[in-house]
């Protein structure tokens, strides 16, 4: 009787751990998102500074997510665009990361759940390239004040 009582209590606390690591999870994905869009508006607004600030909280956010719940492949990538995001001061070497990060973000939302909000598949077609938007208005985060409403939401994810 001892040993299915300790089994039992050995199970649900492996439950629990299990759901307490699946939460956490569920927690660093919008902190991953939330970053991903504030890289996304420091560029909007031409802010070369703050897009690289945000970018090295993305990067933070990146390392902070289990090795187990992406691919190295995508870790790695993401890693790799933000951190040149985060070391750059000029706005068009980090406009041109960013179509490469927003390239993976959008492959990594395709295959995970990263918000409970909707997340809108946007693109500039001036650019040919994508970025991932919290709201369906058209703030172009390539050409900032330039071409600021160029583009097009083609998904909602």
């Amino acid at each position: 009787m001892k040993k299915i009582f300790l089994f039992s209590a050995l199970f649900v606390i492996s439950i629990f751990q299990t759901l307490l690591a699946q939460d956490n999870t569920k927690e660093q994905f919008p902190q991953l998102l939330t970053t991903y869009y504030g890289i996304k508006d420091a560029l909007v607004s031409g802010n070369a500074a703050t897009a690289a600030s945000y970018a090295t909280t993305f990067i933070e956010s990146v390392n902070s997510i289990d090795k187990e719940t992406i691919k190295e492949e995508i870790r790695s990538s993401l890693l790799k665009d933000a951190r040149t995001i985060s070391q750059s001061k000029d706005l068009s070497i980090q406009r041109e990361k960013f179509a490469t990060l927003s390239t993976t973000m959008i492959a990594l939302a395709k295959t995970v759940k990263l918000s409970t909000e909707p997340v809108y598949l946007q693109y500039c077609p001036m650019k040919k390239a994508s970025w991932l938007s919290d709201t369906k208005a058209i703030k172009n985060p390539y050409y900032g004040s330039a071409m600021l409403t160029c583009g097009n939401v083609k998904e909602t994810l």
